[in-house]
């Protein structure tokens, strides 16, 4: 059993005890430091093995908190808190990791952690986390139950990202996902707002049951009653068998109901029944139907606005929006772009059967730099018609110019802002150690200007020389004088 030794001033004698579970000793160190400063006897384990075996060799002196990590040799995090909920269902454990996905979160919350903390933290958040958790368990004698493990997909794919505000909606969506409330899902189209409502069912206690999807912006408006809630036979023209309705579809899982917004009033009258008393009957149907279904809604509009011009039933928006999730867009998570872009690229290829492709580290900079006005959406249409059209196994900035042209139109300096892909170019570069950054840039720039122009007069030399204000031995000394006319 290894046990930090006690090398601080020890704590008072009524101090509340916590302990520290993390393989890697300096987070031990500075954790248990910070947490010893702010009054708390604190004690470091190495493994979990370790900390079990010092809570059965002290029997009931249980710490009143424990803080461990996830990924740790012999039994990890998760596998440790499995066991304290069985022998202590009151002791709060805060979950540790530095892999902040949604598995792990699920995982943690569906296994009875208090909070999921994201490495690295800030010391004085995780004291404060501290102080905030240990007067709720004091107060609280009971049990909390734990529910059965779902059946849990292979893990998030889709759902990418390692920024601030990504690492957030993971672990609100582990959380929100063990609780039966409504949520209301927001964010500018392309965001991923479906995914986010898949993962919510996928980690729940109702992942066994279906998750069924509908955008209500896209069904019209006379049928969009039938297809909520199903049909008798003969309720209306054409109406020749009775069609069972989403909601009887999704009776035990999770509907998803997309652009909730843009649903006709009537309906929103209906849909409120449904969410306040589990019930409806069918179009022209006289058996009242009882279904048991989360809901949960996405919009890209202002919900609030659409209440106060009367286009949204204020009532309505209560009952969805018991909690909601904010989606960042995309150039508000630049750092996520590269790691979206390859996921992406590598999917487009292995489905179209095409060659692995990679991006050079500028064309990577240029899809960081550029302003994605349709979001995860764009990028990703973007990564498919690179693995279908760029012509090498190395997608340069030049190959995605041109894929990044068939977008929505914008403003050069929004599309490219090549001065700052330009910067990251240089840092990267620096980093990396390299030297006679000047030239390899300048032989860069003035390759990209002329390729760019070469294309835009379909090869003309003597036109492209004209438009950059160079002269054509310039063009021709450049690119050589073998270049065949594009």
């Amino acid at each position: 059993m290894s046990i930090d030794p006690a090398s601080f001033a020890p704590a008072a004698p009524n101090a509340q005890r916590i302990w520290v579970v993390d393989d890697d000793r300096s987070v031990r160190f500075v954790l248990a430091t910070a947490l010893r400063d702010a009054g708390y006897a604190v004690d470091g384990f190495d493994s979990a093995a370790s900390a079990l075996q010092a809570l059965n060799a002290r029997g009931a002196s249980a710490p009143d908190l424990i803080f461990t990590d996830v990924r740790m040799p012999g039994d990890d995090g998760l596998a440790l808190l499995d066991k304290l909920k069985l022998a202590h269902p009151q002791l709060p454990v805060i979950v540790m990791s530095a892999y902040t996905d949604i598995a792990s979160t699920a995982g943690a919350f569906r296994g009875g952690a208090h909070e999921f903390l994201s490495k690295p933290f800030d010391l004085d958040d995780a004291v404060a986390l501290a102080a905030r958790t240990l007067p709720d368990f004091a107060a609280n004698s009971a049990p909390e139950p734990v529910s059965e493990a779902p059946v849990s997909g292979t893990g998030s794919t889709e759902l990418i990202g390692d920024t601030p505000a990504m690492r957030a909606l993971f672990r609100a969506i582990g959380r929100l996902a063990q609780a039966p409330l409504s949520v209301l899902i927001t964010g500018e189209t392309g965001t991923g707002k479906e995914l986010v409502a898949n993962a919510l069912h996928r980690e729940s206690p109702r992942a066994r049951k279906p998750f069924i999807a509908l955008n209500t912006a896209a069904i019209p408006a006379e049928l969009l009653e039938s297809e909520l809630f199903g049909h008798e036979a003969g309720a209306f023209t054409g109406a020749q068998r009775r069609h069972i309705g989403r909601f009887e579809q999704a009776d035990g899982g999770t509907l998803f109901l997309d652009e909730i917004g843009d649903m006709p009033l009537p309906l929103q009258t209906r849909l409120l029944r449904v969410l306040a008393e589990g019930e409806f009957f069918r179009v022209g149907g006289r058996e009242l139907i009882r279904v048991d279904v989360r809901v949960v809604a996405a919009t890209h509009q202002n919900l609030e606005a659409l209440v106060a011009e009367g286009r949204f039933r204020a009532d309505l928006l209560h009952r969805l929006d018991v909690v909601r999730l904010q989606l960042p867009p995309l150039r508000e998570r630049r750092d996520d772009v590269a790691q979206l872009a390859e996921n992406f690229l590598a999917i487009a290829a292995r489905k179209l059967g095409a060659p692995a492709k990679r991006f050079a580290a500028p064309a990577l900079e240029a899809l960081r730099a550029y302003g994605w006005p349709g979001n995860v959406r764009e990028l990703e249409n973007v990564c498919w018609r690179l693995a279908a059209m760029a012509p090498g196994e190395t997608i340069t900035a030049f190959d995605l110019q041109g894929a990044l042209s068939a977008n929505v139109a914008v403003s050069a300096p929004q599309a490219m802002e090549w001065d700052q892909a330009l910067a990251a170019w240089a840092h990267a570069r620096l980093d990396e150690g390299a030297e006679g950054l000047h030239a390899e840039a300048r032989e860069l720039f003035d390759r990209t200007l002329l390729e760019v122009a070469l294309r835009f007069t379909h090869g003309r030399r003597a036109e492209a020389a004209s438009k950059l204000g160079v002269g054509r031995n310039t063009v021709t000394r450049k690119l050589g004088p073998g270049r065949k006319r594009r």
